[in-house]
């Protein structure tokens, strides 16, 4: 199996020995894309233990658990990092959650924020970022055409009345 996270060939060499504790991630990225592969695998467990234990007790672990089971996980891409190397105490990540629920699909933009406890990174916070505007790419309505929120009424009559 492929990794979830996307950067290594399987689980079992890639995010698996962090998320079972064999290895330390050494980048607030690593630890970033293991978060991630522990959501898209449920281990829930995980989750928490990576999360500062100063505000570790804020997650409520049952809405944690029904997000991450419930939901069809299809991709990370990490969009920007600052810090979080090694040789750092705190690090940002920039990324995109890509994932499938109730048959919709979500792309979760988040800047999250980590830090360095003693040799261990963990997630601090997150501040959830907007996603470019969406632009509809298909034909307007005209002004006689049905109108497009399915209202059965003229566009001109609907949303198209000034």
């Amino acid at each position: 199996m492929t990794c979830p996270c996307g950067k290594g060939e399987s689980l079992e060499t890639c995010c698996g020995p962090v998320l079972t504790g064999k290895a330390l991630p050494d980048t607030a990225e690593a630890l970033m894309r293991a978060r991630y592969t522990a959501y898209a695998t449920g281990d829930i467990d995980f989750i928490l233990s990576s999360h500062d234990p100063a505000t570790a007790g804020e997650v409520d672990r049952n809405n944690t658990e029904t997000w991450s089971k419930g939901a069809e996980w299809l991709g990370l891409e990490i969009t920007g990092t600052e810090a979080g190397q090694p040789s750092d105490d705190v690090g940002t990540v920039e990324f995109v959650a890509r994932y499938k629920m109730r048959g919709v699909t979500i792309d979760h933009r988040e800047r999250a924020m980590f830090k360095k406890q003693g040799s261990r990174w963990v997630f601090v916070d997150g501040v959830e970022l907007k996603g470019p505007p969406v632009r509809n790419e298909g034909p307007k309505a005209g002004r006689n055409d049905p109108c497009p929120c399915g209202s059965g009424k003229k566009y001109k009559k609907c949303h198209g009345a000034s």
